[in-house]
């Protein structure tokens, strides 16, 4: 199960990189969705046994990351007619490099986390470290507004995969209330990139400088 378990997190951890090394938006969406799917398989070779109800949680976040989130995505993608991030504070190589680095640094330093302790053997803690850091490297280094909504994707997935150690203890109504923000605060982006869109003709962010007075 141990075998497994680090198997999907290691595909996790490709992706992420994949998902820093591609500039179509429409295939880094598709990363993200197929991210979305392996996330339901943790809960499951984490926990040997899961209530239903957490059970249910779990398909639900899981059916919100890889389906109705992406579907809103690309919705957005094709009213705002755009393909490519095309000049991203940092290029795509030193963006893979970085992600690689940070992935690094997870996987030396994770060990050293209390919560590692009981998941001995495993990926689990550095895989949502990583996956944390390349959210954050989408947010800062991409300019396209709908990339940024990605990001902010990615980094939540890094954090659902460290709920998915706490779920027993964590209460239900907050795994709810993170995955509702999650949705509300995306389908919410998607409103305004189109706002922006329509006013600049653009989804760079940097466009929003000629509102200061």
């Amino acid at each position: 199960m141990t075998n497994l378990l680090n198997a999907v997190l290691v595909l996790l951890l490709v992706m992420n990189l994949a998902a820093l090394g591609t500039s179509r938006i429409l295939a880094v969406t598709h990363i993200v969705a197929a991210q979305g799917v392996l996330l339901g398989l943790i809960p499951l070779l984490v926990h040997e046994h899961l209530s239903i109800t957490v059970a249910l949680t779990v398909i639900a976040a899981v059916f919100i990351k890889a389906v109705v989130i992406p579907a809103i995505i690309i919705r957005a993608l094709r009213d705002a007619q755009i393909k490519r991030e095309v000049q991203p504070l940092i290029g795509l190589l030193p963006s893979i490099i970085l992600g690689a680095i940070a992935t690094a640094f997870a996987l030396l330093f994770a060990g050293q986390l209390p919560l590692a302790e009981d998941h001995e053997g495993t990926l689990i803690v550095p895989t949502a470290i990583s996956t944390v850091f390349v959210g954050f490297i989408f947010l800062v280094t991409r300019y396209k507004a709908i990339s940024q909504v990605i990001g902010y994707l990615i980094l939540e997935n890094g954090i659902f995969i460290f709920g998915m150690l706490l779920i027993e203890a964590m209460p239900l109504v907050v795994e709810l209330g993170v995955l509702l923000d999650l949705f509300v605060g995306i389908f919410v982006a998607c409103i305004i990139i189109n706002h922006i869109n329509q006013a600049f003709s653009s989804m760079d962010t940097r466009k929003l400088v000629s509102l200061k007075e």
